[in-house]
């Protein structure tokens, strides 16, 4: 073992990081393994190994303090495409059978969907034009 070069041994420190990156799905591994490759490199250019380990953690820690708050940030964010139910709302639907507190159907994105008036003592006839606000289960809540 001791006539294997440094750079393979932080290669393989790098090598042994990625795996929890990879079972744990944690982004701060990935950021030590890649600390572990610039020592590496460091190794691999000559350096000591006071120097080696220095820049494993001024690369690691800079990594971490950088890309970190950016991924949360990204990761924080809602989609900016609204898909599903998510989509529906706020859409405009076209009234096919009589709508009240009670029931009625809408024409909503093309399809044929069951639905009643947010206000129970509103109604609208067929024809009228209507907003969906929100989507309980199979049922468009309406205005």
């Amino acid at each position: 073992m001791a006539d294997i070069d440094a750079w393979v041994w932080w290669l393989i420190g790098a090598a042994a990081l990625g795996i929890p990156l990879v079972i744990t799905a944690m982004p701060e591994f990935g950021m030590l393994s890649a600390g572990a490759v610039a020592g590496a490199v460091t190794a691999g250019l000559g350096a000591g190994m006071v120097m080696q380990v220095l820049v494993f953690a001024a690369v690691s820690v800079a990594l971490i303090a950088v890309v970190r708050p950016i991924a949360a940030r990204h990761s924080a964010q809602r989609p900016v495409l609204a898909t599903g139910i998510e989509a529906l709302k706020g859409k405009q639907a076209v009234v096919v059978e009589r709508v009240d507190g009670s029931g009625g159907r809408i024409k909503l994105a093309g399809e044929i969907w069951s639905a009643r008036s947010l206000d129970e003592s509103e109604s609208y006839e067929p024809g009228r034009h209507v907003d969906v606000v929100d989507i309980e289960g199979a049922t468009a809540i309406v205005v």
